[in-house]
């Protein structure tokens, strides 16, 4: 782990290795990593020499929410939690909603006390920890109201539903303001703003009411000296420069979004973190998987900003032989 290669990768300094983060849920390779290692307790932030660690924060779980469910299968563990109904029953409760009245103001002081309290916690890792938000505008309507009903208010009356996203980032930017007063260097906004297929609205609709809410959080956060990171799953090729526009001084994405483009439009002002495919890993041959970790590599090499990342995380059903391999690989080539 390097705080000081990733915060040089950051600032666009172009460490002498490319630095280096993943995600990752596959409890076999942790195990193996550990054994080899011969640390029982240690997590894989340590034991795979991260220089960056994904995080975001909050809001607090108050008020209503809607439970999608969740299911998770492997060979040693179960997990089924069924979907709810959603609690707002009607498209006028949306398009009404005060996040205020819903989901309580927050203490500022308070807040940024928790805040700062996490990050010197945080900040005692050898690596780079961002501040952030994990339900910051579409996000929000996704863990709030559930697919089907975000679907039908943004449908049938997108104004509507698009002031209503505007309340929720005047109720957001508490804890946007809370960030912007610790001594955090880094502030990620994760906002699941498309889908795999791009766009889940049209153009038009995040340019008046997701974009230009980024753009508050962000100029909020710049003003306090700290660097921007956006991350969203799916396809926002098309919105790369919308969010550049923003303010976003870096991107984090899955393979899915164009590595091509961002290096080629970004490659020298942003920070890129990305884009190997994890489908590679779980299902392709050592040589597939080099070629895979070539080409981020060979994209990213000039790039100041550059972090190799498996985009899409590192999931159970990944081969630890492969995932291995990949690390190899990446150890190979890091070296500018």
């Amino acid at each position: 782990m390097s705080y000081r290669r990733g915060m040089a990768a950051i600032r666009l300094e172009m460490p002498d290795e490319i630095p280096h983060t993943q995600y990752i849920t596959n409890p076999d390779w942790l195990a193996y990593r550990r054994a080899l290692a011969g640390k029982p307790d240690a997590d894989m932030e340590e034991l795979l020499d991260l220089d960056f660690i994904w995080h975001t924060d909050g809001p607090d779980p108050r008020g209503r929410w809607t439970q999608m469910g969740r299911v998770v299968w492997r060979a040693d563990h179960q997990e089924y939690i069924p979907a709810e109904p959603s609690p707002f029953t009607d498209v006028e409760e949306i398009y009404n909603l005060d996040p205020f009245a819903e989901y309580g103001r927050v203490d500022h002081r308070e807040q940024v006390a928790k805040y700062q309290a996490w990050y010197e916690q945080a900040r005692q890792r050898d690596a780079v920890v961002p501040g952030g938000t994990y339900r910051s505008v579409v996000s929000f309507a996704i863990a709030a109201f559930g697919w089907e009903n975000l679907l039908l208010a943004a449908g049938l009356d997108a104004e509507r539903f698009g002031q209503m996203l505007n309340r929720w980032a005047d109720y957001l930017m508490q804890y946007v303001k809370a960030w912007a007063a610790t001594d955090i260097e880094v502030y990620l906004t994760h906002d699941d703003m498309v889908w795999t297929s791009g766009g889940i609205f049209r153009p038009e609709f995040y340019r008046a009411y997701v974009f230009p809410n980024l753009k508050r959080y962000w100029d909020c956060i710049r003003d306090a000296g700290k660097k921007v990171l956006f991350c969203s799953d799916g396809d926002f090729t098309a919105y790369v420069d919308d969010l550049a526009a923003a303010g976003a001084e870096g991107f984090i994405f899955e393979p899915i979004t164009s590595l091509e483009y961002i290096v080629r439009k970004y490659g020298q002002t942003h920070v890129i973190i990305g884009n190997a495919d994890c489908r590679v890993l779980a299902f392709g041959t050592k040589e597939e998987i080099a070629a895979e970790v070539q080409r981020c590599m060979d994209l990213g090499r000039d790039c100041p900003g550059y972090f190799f990342a498996v985009g899409n995380h590192i999931p159970h059903n990944v081969p630890v032989e492969n995932a291995e391999y990949c690390m190899q690989v990446y150890h190979e080539l890091r070296r500018r």
